[in-house]
């Protein structure tokens, strides 16, 4: 049987191994652009749950499980961390209530996070991490039920097993693969996870963070208690989960609001079976006291973190201050966040409205709990979330859940489209109209995008060297050269062909210029397009700012 302490050091043990080999596995990734890749999002993933698991003492299997579960679905980074966050969802779920665990138990706990996965992509691609962490449960399921008496360490072996031959079949599954000679990298992440879990489960060590790793941990260390109590207004930090009782139809809302007049810190995280609370209060019995009005505890947790101070000399990072953001109350009728990177992109889209723009990009992408402070920090009745990035999209769609108040993410794909949905907006129409007339607009912008290649590659039969310029036409790699000039006339014309052959009308390209591109250069490319489009078009210039791709091109 697996206890608590051994899963919770078994997922520390994975989250440090991912963080060693996610260079490793970042390499595998096919696509040429530089961007925030598999291993380096479901590392940081994945540390969400560790930073949280390291804290608790003599856990119960449901207790670590929930927590891992918890930390990682805030934590979730671009489409795989997030595919990853929803793999522990079903732990967190297949493990409920249960003090221990056997084999049978942990493979049906990952199907339930195999199926979480499956549904949240709209389009579900086989080669992927779906794929081997779905016939890995499969296997593990049906070998479980063939041999009811095998040992936790046997069944969860044969999932690492099948995982492993799973992985190997990932190239025949997808043609890119195959033309690259590479696995899967998210499958790849998947089986790190998986085999690092089982070594600890066959009484391995705990693999250690390396120095490198350990020092960018976001912990507060000082010996001055004074310095603490300056800090520090609410002396104990509580935490609970509350089991639901069926038929109870207050709003976990309304507790948040009710902690956050007795604390701070507040974070409140609930399914349709939990509420999971974390709030720094002088009175723990008041939370503990409007919390039951929920439903029975599962668990519950107070710690006085003056004397943790003074014992241990550490302090909690409060969760809220990890951005600077703070909740408001939703008092006007509407607002938007935005995603972006670079000066010039950030300040037009303030310009447009938007309160707040999480700063991330293709090389950064925000987790799901820098998307959902913004949110709330947002005094909107209804928010729009605009992720301008299609690796962004799904850990935004993650906070929807989370937030106390409407929330609807406009799948914007780049940056343009962003600016395009946001022109779009008609504060006299419902939300439904706008955000079909957002969406509309956003569809109606082909966008151009010239970077450099990160790796050699071949993509789509063509062969691709490191340090290239790359050109993407609507996200798809399309060209790769050694002239810029050349490359960014060439990406205006083929996406006003493009449109052409579609009877799509086109009046405007817009251009905006990175940070390693000058003013000077930025107006010559401009007049090189104009040149190359022709007088019927208008052609624009702006400072975009944005680092990785020397210019962004919007054609509508």
């Amino acid at each position: 049987m697996i206890q608590g302490n051994l899963l919770r050091d078994a997922i520390v043990s994975a989250s440090n191994t991912l963080s060693a080999k996610k260079r490793e596995v970042d390499e595998l990734n096919v696509f040429p652009v530089p961007d925030g890749d598999t291993g380096t999002n479901m590392s940081m993933t994945i540390s969400a749950a560790r930073r949280e698991l390291a804290r608790m003492s003599n856990p119960t299997v449901t207790q670590v499980a929930d927590a891992a579960a918890s930390a990682m679905l805030r934590g979730a980074r671009g489409n795989s961390g997030v595919i990853l966050s929803l793999l522990f969802r079903g732990f967190s779920k297949g493990l409920k209530g249960k003090e221990t665990a056997n084999g049978a138990d942990l493979a049906e706990a990952l199907g339930l996070g195999v199926a979480a996965a499956y549904k949240a992509v709209m389009k579900p691609t086989e080669g992927t991490i779906l794929t081997v962490s779905r016939e890995a449960a499969e296997k593990g399921k049906d070998f479980a039920k063939k041999n009811p008496s095998a040992d936790a360490l046997t069944v969860w072996s044969v999932i690492c097993d099948e995982a492993v031959a799973s992985l190997q079949r990932t190239p025949e599954l997808l043609p890119a693969l195959k033309k690259a000679g590479v696995v899967d990298a998210g499958g790849m992440g998947f089986l790190v996870i998986a085999q690092a879990m089982r070594d600890v489960f066959a009484g391995g060590a705990v693999v250690e963070l390396s120095e490198q790793e350990a020092a960018k941990e976001p912990v507060k260390s000082t010996n001055a208690a004074a310095s603490f109590d300056a800090e520090i207004t609410f002396t104990y930090c509580t935490e609970f989960i509350v089991a639901r009782e069926k038929g109870n139809t207050r709003a976990p809302s309304r507790l948040r609001i009710f902690l956050e007049t007795i604390g701070d810190c507040v974070v409140v995280v609930d399914d349709e079976d939990i509420i999971k609370v974390h709030v720094h209060t002088n009175d723990p019995g008041k939370a503990l006291s409007e919390a039951v009005k929920y439903g029975q505890f599962e668990t519950v947790k107070v710690e006085n973190m003056r004397i943790q101070h003074e014992n241990a000399g550490w302090v909690e990072e409060a969760p809220a201050a990890a951005s600077g953001l703070e909740r408001v109350e939703p008092e006007e009728e509407f607002g938007f966040v935005a995603v972006a990177a670079g000066e010039g992109l950030i300040s037009m889209f303030h310009d447009l409205g938007a309160l707040h723009v999480v700063s991330g990009g293709q090389t950064m992408n925000p987790s799901t709990d820098d998307i959902l402070q913004a949110i709330q920090a947002t005094p909107a009745k209804v928010v729009y979330v605009l992720p301008n990035n299609k690796n962004i999209i799904l850990a935004a769609e993650q906070a929807v859940p989370l937030a106390d108040r409407e929330v609807h993410v406009l799948p914007t794909r780049a940056v343009p489209q962003g600016i395009s949905a946001m022109l779009a907006f008609d504060p006299g129409q419902s939300v439904k109209d706008n955000l079909l007339s957002m969406m509309k607009a956003a569809d109606n912008v082909y966008t151009g995008q010239v970077t450099f290649a990160a790796r050699d590659s071949e993509y789509n039969g063509k062969a691709i060297k490191q340090g290239q310029i790359l050109v993407l036409e609507n996200g798809k790699v399309t060209y790769a050269g050694d002239d810029m000039r050349h490359s960014v006339r060439k990406v205006a014309k083929n996406l006003l062909s493009t449109r052409r052959a579609l009877n799509m009308d086109t009046s405007l390209i817009t251009i905006f210029y990175g940070e390693d591109v000058t003013e000077a250069q930025a107006e010559e490319m401009c007049a090189a397009v104009q040149d190359k489009v022709g007088k019927d078009i208008e052609v624009a210039v702006l400072p975009g700012g944005q680092p990785v791709y020397y210019y962004i091109l919007s054609v509508e």
